[in-house]
């Protein structure tokens, strides 16, 4: 019985540490775990602030891009509105200078022709009007030709824009006159025109030829 006592004495010792051991076991796996599962989050946290940091430096360099292609957007802009403005302009005044090539292109030939309209003037005012007789046909004859001669001169004028400008009695202009002598005059305002010595011609709006004149004061 003695024996049988023992026996059972040694199973159970045995049995309590196995049972010891299992534990120690069970709590060194369970150590192991923990430890495992804490460098996994401690691995996934300093994976996670890696691509953060990654993130954030290259929605950094993105920004920088933005900025500086933003910059570039303005500059082409502004060269492009600047060029559609030189454009307009340029346009605007070769424009410009084809309307006015239209209008003032015969403006040589006009000056050129201004001798000629002095010359048939003068020649009508040297006829003495006292001879224009029938009984003097050839004169006669002459003064008509020269007077038709002249006003279809100045009908051709007209028709081209270019006018006479015969200023007497108005004041004295000298965008238009030109002054040869001033002489006191009764009867008239200083700065008007008592005399015109040449009459003045005018294209349109543009001056050919200004009137020489006399001026009272």
């Amino acid at each position: 019985m003695a024996l049988i006592s023992v026996r059972s004495a040694l199973r159970c010792t045995a049995n309590i540490g196995e049972s010891l051991l299992f534990g120690s076991r069970s709590i060194s796996l369970s150590k192991q775990k923990c430890n495992t599962a804490e460098e996994t989050k401690k691995s996934e946290e300093t994976t996670s602030s890696t691509l953060d940091a990654k993130v954030s430096e290259e929605v950094e360099k993105l920004n920088k891009q933005i900025v500086e292609l933003g910059k570039k957007n303005s500059d082409l802009l502004d060269k492009y509105k600047r060029a559609l403005a030189d454009g307009e302009n340029l346009r605007q005044r070769l424009n410009k200078q084809i309307s006015e090539a239209k209008i003032y292109g015969i403006q040589s030939f006009c000056k050129d022709l201004l001798d000629v309209a002095d010359v048939l003037n003068k020649a009508t005012e040297t006829v003495p009007k006292d001879e224009i007789k029938d009984s003097n046909p050839h004169l006669k004859s002459l003064y008509e030709g020269l007077v038709m001669t002249e006003a279809q001169l100045k009908s051709v004028f007209k028709r081209h824009g270019l006018e006479s400008v015969n200023p007497i009695n108005e004041k004295f202009n000298p965008n238009f006159h030109e002054a040869l002598f001033q002489q006191e005059v009764e009867g008239k305002e200083a700065g008007t025109v008592v005399v015109v010595s040449k009459i003045g011609y005018k294209l349109h709006d543009r001056v050919l030829r200004p009137a020489l004149v006399g001026v009272s004061k």
